[in-house]
This record gives structure tokens, C-alpha cells and sequence, in this order.
């Protein structure tokens, strides 16, 4: 493996080789420069290819000078060290984002060769805007917009991350990247784009030319003919017969015309002309794809984007429909998701961040503990099986002939009927704050809440909905009876209910005081899920906003019932120790145990008013009492005997 690394500011480059479970550096180390970025937090992207490294970023220590070079990797090639013509029509302030390559040469009948094609964002030059402009770009020699519309008008999204979906049939294979929009909206969108079509663009496509006689220049379409060989285009077998054998034989009149036109006229655009995924929140970092072939014999594109807070969600399409099927934190602590790789030999998905390093399998079947629950969360890399009775792994169950799956329709029909929920009892108790908990298995399902029947709206403020359940807000007597929570969703216009929990309010016995106080956390049915749901599979009654503790009711709500009297009983407590306490420091100062601060020197130096006192130092005579002291009573004296041969008694 050849590595690179900053290096303190002094990029090196070597190889590493692992064996015996250990990582160890091998053989020289060489110049990093033009290889490696010098600072750390720079975006590059790089690709090694038939012996030649192809590296994108910043190739001086200020880091201003950013280009796409060619280097040779060491024994391994002996092409000559290229980089990118240094214009800022070439590259205008650009941000490297991903390099790849496609295979164009398998299957070719016109010898064509393999394309690198290199993704990243700039200031557009073809635009006219007063604080400039960014635009995502894919280049291969020349450079072309890379077009993500989002579902609402705005500026330009701007590329953050791309991965390719390899065929074996290249022209199949898809490029999937993950855009940010500029300004201050906060919907991220996924668009996917064909490889076959990305060539098009470049092998078929206009030039955009500049029109140098106006500051800054106006761009337009090229309408003339391209000289031949065409420009941007790689070698092929129409080429070679003409005796140009490498790029370096082009004429100078192809290469003048790629320096004074490197942008294309034509856009890439998406598939469906538009995103796979768009979501508000958190906005999205990375992404990989995999492709998942179901028991129905269909292969799916399995998408797993990382986002700002370190979160993956896990989305899927069928027949043009996008869901987010799971949605789980991996980083404890909210921070950006910056790298993402999947392993399908391993089952892994792989995620990095600036402190951690977190792995996690494609799929987690077990957290689906029904056959309903199983086929309605949609998950290709599951199905239930009911020899076992259990959610598993479609790889893992190749041959049992009992898996029950149904992705786009979801039909639930061929699963056994579910036992009936039975509703718990609790106890009310008027004014306290009252938790019912409830959370469907699967993140595509919306919870409904039924009071004896009749449908509970977030207008009724008594109600509080959210993730984790209901909570009822000062409960009165009205308020007892049989409370449903079902797990809903919708499928092609069908709607599948199931009831998730159950719970009986009753009013406390009066034969005997309730057992409990506060209802604080209802007990719950059965282990939560530890996947969090994403934004849109929350449920569709919690319109609030308002911060609430998982599990328990609002803080705010005034202490009721039993509680209330206990917080009584602990105050008159405290009254009455009070006036214990004050009662004994007023009979202390009476008596003459605690002097008043302002006198005390005058209690230890003077006699009072008709008191008879040995002084402890008998050569000083004794003194009046102050005026202020005068009052004060006499100290009691206290004669001590003492024991020691029955000798010397002393007055004290």
C-alpha cells in the first residue's frame, strides 16, 4: 500500500505492508509534494491507476496553488510527472472532493482507454455574480456542471461527496453523490448520475468559449467545429491510425483548443432529472451504495449517508419512492461523518470521524421481533423466517424456502396472525403528569393514539406527543379508560395497522390508598430499539417543539397528590425545628451562656453589679462593668475540687 501523510507541514510518501497483524513502513521515504496536501485539513482526493498516482490539491506550502497531477509511483511506472495548466479557467479556487475511475476499455469496439473522472466545487467562471458563484463540477480533461436541482428554488447545491456503483457492463455503472445547498436552507439531496451519460457530455457535447473583449469575460457556445483529434478525448484506434500513440503526440491545435475551452456547454444532469433523497436536518457529509439482490430476484441500490451529527441513515428506492428504512447514531458525540466505506466481503459499513473510528453491520434483522414488523420495514438485506421464527439475514438463509419478503408491496398476509395486545392496568391519579410509552420496530411506520376508540389530535393540549409515547398532562377523572397505540403505515395505498401497546387507566380503589404516587414511566412491553428515527418517521402528533426528558414527563408540571402532601409534611417539619432552634439561642442569651457579640470582652474583663469573682489574674484589680453591660446577669460560679491525693482544692 503506498501512503501518504502531511508530514508537520512536510508532506512524505512510502509504502506500508501488513503482515503477522502489524502495520510497518517499507523502504524509502520520498517527497510527498505535488502527492499530499501540506496542511491536514485541506480537501484532496487522490487514485492510483497502472502505476501513476493521480493526486488533486493544493501543491505549494501556502496552499493557493491547487491542481490535478500525474505522478509516477516509485519502480512501478515510468510516465512523465503532468499537472494541470495553471488558469483560473482551469480551475477557479477549487475544493477536491472524489476521483474514480471507469473501465471504458472492457467491451470497447473502438480501443478506447479508461477515464478518470475527478468531482469537486469552484467559483464559476461562465457566471456574471457579484460574490461569486459555486459550482459543482465533474472534469475528465475538460470540466462540465454537475447539476443537482432540489425540490425548491435556490442557489446551485454544491457537491460533497461521490461514490461510484460499479457494473460489470461500465456503461451501467452510477455515480451517487451527496449535495449541500448554499445560503441558508436545510435540505440535503441525493442525485445519481450515469456513467454512460457523463461520457456523452464529454465525447459528444459543444465547448463553452470566452468572449475576451468584455471585463470579466462572457462565456458561449461554441457552435464551430472541433478540431480532430477531438479535444478531452482519450486515444483510440481511429487516433492511433492516424500515428498519435499517447496524449503527447495530440497537435498543437487540439491542445490550444483545450486551453482556451476547457468548460463544456452541456450539463450533467441526474437520473429522473432530479434527487433520489432530499431531506432537512443535518446536512449530509459522505455517502456509499450498495446493491442488494432480493428474494424476488430484483437487485436494489441500498444507499448509507453520513451525516453532520454522526449519523448513517440507510435509505432505499422502490419504483421511484425513496425510504429511509433505518437511521442510527454512530459517533456519541454530534460531529461530521468524514469518511464512509463499505465492505461487502466483511458485511461492514465503516465510518471515521476527526476522534473516532466506528463500524457497523449492513443490516441488524434481529431488531424486527415480528413477521409484520419483518416484512413492513422493507429491508432487502431481510426477510422473516418462519421455520425459525425469526427476522435473519436473507444471505445468511439461502436455502430455507420459508422466507417471507415483500419489499414494494410489503404484504403482510402471508404472515401468521399476531396474538392481541393486552392492555395494562395503571393507576390514576388526579393532577399528576401520566407517561404511556410507544415505539414502532420499523422507522417508516407513524403512531396513532386511540382513547376507548376515538382518535387522539395534537389540537387537544391536555396531549403530548413524541418519540418515545404519550404523555398526559394533569390527568382528571375523565381521563380513565383503555388507551391504543398503533404502529401505522402505508403501503400503495393500502393501510396496515397493528396495535404496538395498550394501557387501562383506572381511578385508585377507594377501599384502600393507591399503591403509587406519580406515573412516571410506563413499564414497557418488551426491549426498545436502540436505532434512533429519522426526522420524517416521527410521529405525525408532535407538532411541539418544546424540550422534553426521554422517558419522563415534563418538568414543569407543579407537584399533585401524594406528593403534594409529602412536600406539606416537610415544611411544617422545618417550621417546627426552626422555633426549637431560635427558642434555645434566646434562652442561651438569657441565661447568659452566649453574650451579645459587643460585649463579650466586657464579660471576661469585668465584674458585674453585686457579683462576687476571683479575676484569673489576681494582681489586676477588678473593673467596672460598661454601661452597656450593666445588665448583664451574673456568670454562675463554678467551684471544681480536684482529685489528684485528695489535695489542693482551688476556686475557679
Amino acid at each position: 500500500m503506498y501512503v501518504c501523510g502531511t508530514n508537520a507541514f512536510s508532506p512524505t510518501c512510502t509504502y506500508m505492508t501488513y503482515s503477522d497483524g502489524r502495520l510497518k513502513l517499507d523502504g524509502e521515504r520520498d517527497a510527498g509534494k505535488g502527492r499530499c496536501p501540506f496542511d491536514p485539513f485541506q480537501r484532496h482526493s487522490s487514485l492510483t491507476l497502472d502505476g501513476d498516482l493521480y493526486s488533486a490539491g493544493a501543491v505549494n506550502f501556502m496552499g493557493f496553488d491547487l491542481a490535478l497531477t500525474r505522478t509516477p509511483l516509485p519502480s512501478l511506472s515510468a510516465n512523465p510527472t503532468l499537472r494541470t495548466y495553471e488558469s483560473t479557467y482551469t480551475l477557479n479556487e477549487p475544493v477536491f472532493v472524489h476521483m474514480d475511475v471507469v473501465r471504458e476499455s472492457e467491451g470497447s469496439f473502438e480501443g478506447d482507454d479508461d477515464k478518470v473522472y475527478m468531482f469537486f466545487s469552484e467559483n464559476a467562471v461562465e457566471y456574471d455574480f457579484p460574490r461569486g458563484l459555486v459550482v459543482s463540477r465533474v472534469a475528465r480533461v475538460c470540466k462540465a456542471h454537475l447539476e443537482c436541482l432540489g425540490p425548491e428554488p435556490s442557489l446551485p447545491y454544491i457537491v460533497q461527496d461521490v461514490f461510484l456503483l460499479q457494473h460489470s457492463d461500465w456503461r451501467k455503472s452510477i455515480f451517487y453523490g451527496v449535495f449541500s445547498p448554499q445560503g441558508s436552507s436545510d435540505l440535503s439531496a441525493v442525485c445519481a448520475y450515469s456513467a454512460a451519460a457523463v461520457r456523452d457530455v464529454f465525447s459528444n457535447g459543444r465547448y463553452k468559449v470566452p468572449i475576451r473583449d468584455t471585463a470579466p469575460a462572457r462565456w458561449a457556445t461554441d457552435y464551430g467545429d472541433a478540431p480532430d483529434p477531438r479535444p478531452g478525448a482519450c486515444i483510440n484506434d481511429a487516433v492511433r491510425k492516424q500515428g498519435v500513440q499517447s496524449s503527447m503526440g495530440l497537435p498543437d491545435k487540439t491542445l490550444q483548443f483545450v486551453r482556451d475551452r476547457p468548460l463544456m456547454d452541456e450539463a450533467v444532469r441526474p437520473l429522473t432529472g432530479g434527487p433520489q433523497l432530499a431531506k432537512r436536518g443535518p446536512m449530509f457529509t459522505r455517502i456509499v451504495v450498495d446493491r442488494v439482490t432480493a428474494l424476488d430476484g430484483h437487485s436494489y441500490d441500498v444507499m448509507f449517508v453520513g451525516t453532520e451529527n454522526g449519523f448513517v441513515q440507510k435509505a432505499v428506492n422502490y419504483d421511484g419512492e425513496m425510504f429511509i428504512i433505518e437511521e442510527v447514531q454512530l459517533l456519541p458525540v454530534p460531529e461530521p461523518i468524514k469518511t464512509l466505506r463499505l465492505s461487502r466481503v466483511t458485511g461492514q459499513l465503516y465510518a471515521g470521524s476527526e476522534t473516532a473510528a466506528v463500524q457497523m453491520a449492513l443490516s441488524d434483522c434481529s431488531r424486527y421481533r415480528s413477521c409484520q414488523d419483518c416484512v413492513l420495514a422493507r429491508d432487502p438485506y431481510c426477510a422473516w423466517s418462519a421455520t425459525a421464527a425469526l427476522c435473519t439475514a436473507v444471505s445468511s438463509r439461502d436455502s430455507d424456502r420459508s422466507l417471507i419478503q415483500s419489499l414494494k408491496d410489503a404484504d403482510v398476509s402471508m404472515c401468521p396472525n399476531l396474538a392481541s395486545v393486552e392492555p395494562q392496568s395503571q393507576t390514576l391519579i388526579p393532577g399528576n403528569n401520566i407517561l404511556l410509552q410507544c415505539r414502532p420496530d420499523t422507522n417508516l411506520a407513524q403512531v396513532l393514539w386511540l382513547f376507548d376508540g376515538r382518535p387522539l389530535g395534537p389540537s387537544d393540549a391536555k396531549y403530548f406527543f413524541y418519540r418515545e409515547g404519550l404523555i398526559i398532562r394533569h390527568a382528571a377523572a375523565a381521563d380513565a379508560g383503555l388507551y391504543t397505540c398503533q404502529s401505522v403505515e402505508w403501503v400503495g395505498g393500502a393501510r396496515h395497522a397493528r396495535t404496538v401497546a395498550a394501557y387501562r387507566l383506572q381511578l385508585p380503589s377507594t377501599e384502600a390508598p393507591p399503591t403509587g404516587a406519580l406515573l412516571t414511566k410506563a413499564p414497557p412491553t418488551e426491549a426498545l430499539p436502540t436505532h434512533a428515527l429519522p426526522t420524517e418517521a416521527l410521529p405525525t402528533h408532535a407538532p411541539s417543539t418544546e424540550a422534553l426528558p426521554t422517558h419522563a414527563p415534563p418538568t414543569e408540571a407543579p407537584p399533585t397528590g401524594p406528593q403534594q402532601g409529602e412536600v406539606t409534611a416537610l415544611e411544617v417539619s422545618v417550621a417546627v425545628l426552626s422555633l426549637l432552634l431560635v427558642s434555645l439561642l434566646l434562652f442561651n442569651v438569657w441565661r447568659g451562656h452566649l453574650p451579645l457579640a459587643g460585649c463579650w470582652k466586657a464579660v471576661r474583663r469585668c465584674r458585674p453589679k453585686g457579683a462576687q469573682i476571683r479575676p484569673l489574674d489576681m494582681n489586676t484589680p477588678p473593673q467596672p462593668c460598661p454601661a452597656t453591660c450593666s445588665s448583664l446577669r451574673p456568670l454562675h460560679l463554678l467551684t471544681f475540687r480536684s482529685s489528684l491525693h485528695g489535695q489542693n482544692r482551688k476556686n475557679i
